[in-house]
Order: C-alpha cells, then sequence, then structure tokens
C-alpha cells in the first residue's frame, strides 16, 4: 500500500498534533516529507520530534521556498498549521499546485480570504478538509444523535455559554492571537469551534448574526481600572512577573522552550507577552445572536477568564429539552501532553421529554483529547479503515466556511452595531 505524503506549514504548538500523529501512529498509510515555516529553529524541533517518535527527519523550507519545497518533496497533500492570516495563502498556493489541503481551524480570518479560497476549490478541484475534532468528542456526536432522532422534536433555540480559564483562556492574550489582524478574534479563532458545532448539531447554516463585544479584563487600561500599578511587556527576565498568576514562564516547559525561548532569536516572536500589556485588539467578552436558515435561534456568549473551563448547552424543542453541562481539563498550548488538551473532566446530558420524566444519558468517553475526540478524528485523517459515519463529521470547505462566516458576521456586527446577514459575505 502506497503511504499518502503529507508537506506540513507552520510548526508551532499545534502542528504537533498532526506530524507526531503520522510518525507514531500512521506510519503504514501517511508520511511526513518536508516542513515550512518562518523559523527554522522550530523546524528543527519538529524533526526532532519526529526521530523521537520512529521517522526520519525531513528537509526543511522557510516561508518564501514554499512552491519550492512541493516542487521538490512533491507531497499528495499539504497539512496548514501556521498562523490563522497565513492559511489562504497556504491552501490557495498549495491547491494551485496539485495537492489537497488539510488546514487546522479557523479556515481563515475574515470574509476576503474565506471567498478567495472557496474560488480557489472551485478553480482547481482539489480537497480541503478542516478539522473540527470537537465534532468526534462522543458528547458532541450524542448531542447530534438525539437531535436527528427527534428526541425533543424540531429544535427552535439554542442557548450556549462557553467559559475559557485564567490558564487557557488567558493564553490568547500572550500570543500572536492578541492582534485581531492575526486571529480574527476569539469569535473567529476560537468561537470556530462552537459555531460549527451548533451547524453541526442542527444540521442547518447561519443566515443573520447579531453581536456585542469588548476587552472588559485583560489588557493593560482595564488593569490599572483595577488598581494594578506593576506591568511588564513580557514574562522572561522580569521581577513583576514572578509573582503574576497570569504569567508564562517558556522555562518551566520543555516544550515551549525549545519552540518559542530558544527560536525567538530568529523572528522575535516573544510567547510570554503580559496580558495586561498594551496592543491587545481582541474581545475577551462576546454575546452574539444567530438566526438560522432552519429558523432555529441560538443565543451565544464567551468569556476568557472564568474561573473553570468548559460550556453549557441547552436545546428547546417542540417535544422537550437537552441540557448538557461540560467541564474541561485546562491547558496551555504545546505546554503539556497533548492528549490532555480539552481532555473532560465531568458532564452530564439530561433530557427533560414534555410530558414525561427527565432521563440522563449516559456516554463513555475516549482517551486522548478533547473527550477522546482527537484520535477520531485523526484516524478519520489518515487511517487505513475508514468506518462509516452516519453523521459525516468530516468537515468540508463549505462547513469550514459556514462556522467562521459566523464569528466574521460578528465581528462586522461589533463594528457597526448592526446585523449582519451570512449570504451576502461570501458567494458559494
Amino acid at each position: 500500500m502506497s503511504r499518502t505524503r503529507y508537506a506540513q506549514v507552520g510548526t508551532g504548538g499545534r502542528a504537533q498534533f498532526f506530524y507526531n500523529a503520522i510518525a507514531k501512529d500512521f506510519k503504514e498509510t501517511s508520511e511526513i516529507v518536508a516542513f515550512c515555516d518562518v523559523n527554522q529553529t522550530r523546524m528543527d524541533y519538529a524533526n526532532k520530534q519526529l526521530e523521537k517518535n520512529g521517522a526520519k527527519a525531513v528537509p526543511t523550507y522557510k516561508s518564501n521556498e514554499f512552491d519550492k519545497m512541493i516542487e521538490e518533496s512533491k507531497p499528495d497533500a499539504v497539512i496548514v498549521t501556521s498562523v490563522d492570516r497565513t492559511h489562504h495563502t497556504y491552501i490557495i498556493r498549495a491547491m494551485e499546485l496539485g495537492c489537497d489541503v488539510v488546514t487546522e481551524k479557523p479556515m481563515t480570518v475574515d470574509e476576503v480570504k474565506c471567498q478567495e479560497i472557496l474560488d480557489a476549490v472551485k478553480r482547481t478541484g482539489r480537497k480541503l478538509r478542516v478539522t473540527f475534532n470537537y465534532r468526534y468528542s462522543p458528547h458532541n456526536t450524542k448531542i447530534r444523535e438525539l437531535i436527528e432522532d427527534g428526541t425533543i422534536g424540531d429544535v427552535t433555540a439554542v442557548h450556549f455559554e462557553w467559559l475559557l480559564n485564567t490558564k487557557h483562556g488567558a493564553d490568547y492574550f500572550r500570543r500572536w492571537h492578541r492582534d485581531k489582524r492575526n486571529s480574527g478574534g476569539l469569535l473567529v479563532h476560537k468561537s470556530t469551534h462552537h459555531f460549527d458545532l451548533v451547524n453541526f448539531w442542527l444540521n442547518t447554516q447561519p443566515k443573520t448574526v447579531y453581536a456585542q463585544g469588548d476587552l472588559m479584563f485583560y489588557g493593560r487600561e482595564n488593569a490599572e481600572k483595577r488598581g494594578v500599578t506593576e506591568f511588564y511587556s513580557r514574562a522572561r527576565g522580569s521581577e513583576y512577573a514572578k509573582n503574576d498568576p497570569f504569567a508564562l514562564h517558556l522555562e518551566q516547559s520543555d516544550s515551549l522552550k525549545a519552540m518559542y525561548a530558544d527560536a525567538e532569536h530568529e523572528d522575535g516572536y516573544y510567547r510570554d507577552q503580559s496580558v495586561f500589556g498594551d496592543g491587545i485588539n481582541i474581545e475577551d467578552t462576546m454575546s452574539v445572536l444567530v438566526r438560522y436558515k432552519n429558523n432555529a435561534m441560538l443565543t451565544y456568549s464567551l468569556y476568557a477568564y472564568a474561573p473553570w473551563e468548559g460550556f453549557r448547552v441547552s436545546f428547546s424543542g417542540t417535544k422537550g429539552r437537552i441540557e448538557m453541562n461540560v467541564i474541561e481539563q485546562s491547558y496551555v498550548n504545546s505546554g503539556g501532553e497533548q492528549g490532555l488538551e480539552g481532555a473532560v473532566v465531568g458532564k452530564k446530558i439530561i433530557v427533560h421529554p414534555m410530558f414525561d420524566q427527565p432521563y440522563e444519558v449516559k456516554v463513555v468517553e475516549g482517551k486522548g483529547g478533547h473527550g477522546g475526540g482527537d484520535p477520531v478524528l485523526l484516524n478519520d485523517l489518515f487511517g487505513a479503515e475508514k468506518t462509516p459515519d452516519r453523521f459525516n463529521r468530516a468537515a468540508s470547505h463549505v462547513d469550514g466556511a459556514m462556522s467562521i462566516l459566523t464569528g466574521i458576521a460578528g465581528n462586522i456586527s461589533i463594528r457597526t452595531g448592526l446585523p449582519v446577514k451570512v449570504d451576502q459575505l461570501v458567494q458559494f
């Protein structure tokens, strides 16, 4: 059996999820043949991880050598795990050069780049997969099953509250995500998961979006209002950071030190910036109203300074109600064991039939990150044995677009104060 050849562009924290899995668990079906990044130190680290997992080190290419990499390494597909604002560049060019693409979420950060990707898919005929691991978490798949089976009739309203805590949530305000041009803000970078889940659960697409959001906790101005007087730009080398529970100390993690502290001399990227520094232009508190094509309504909220991590979601239907509460393991991206990312600490699903007693639906979680969803997604991408999937969890470029367009519309609404029609943003 011939193996699928993958080149990977972007070798930061999220990249390990893919290249380590291929090297360890899917070497019979897949192989990494090249890395591409702006930073040689990070690519060297990625190669060491490949070797540690029994694979061979591969050729490395700087970002301006992307075409050369495709020509020389001849991949069948490209895995895109670069900074969000560059996703469209590599997705489009890879397809133009004859490769299929697997991209980390979000597919891209705004409607213009989204349109360029949609046009490229149509123009080249190549395949584009977006990796929504939350679809594969057993409890999230169970919600899709309950709704599809008509357990509560037609769903009319969803109330969805997501909490990022002061460990994981704060991390978006230390990194490149803090600049909206890079990430689209949390409504795109993070909420793409959540909006995709609603699309997936209800088997529908967003129609109209209205949102409000602001920076209410992080950032220097908010800290000053709370009486903070000691500030620093980054944790490394700062006396003030030693007493700040929000500070990230790169030297305390071998992987963070190797990927970022040891690599910063090349590109000047600081992974440990203060969450109470200047230059943060994304929101940390957001509320969104969405009307869907099937007429259901969503009320959604996200805030990034909660005392615990997880989410609450309820579905109101014509025959009853479903409520799900999930508590997740908190983590710092690439700061520890990958399998703990989004691991489920506690969960409960309760069905309330309209004229009967409520009952709990038990779901067995799998092993691995995101409640066992990560290994299922990886097998769906790279495994030899593909089992038929009643729920069609594999996400296409259309799914990728529909998830980010809710957040992109939300960003426009925050900026203008007006509701936004999703079908006016791009043309399929």
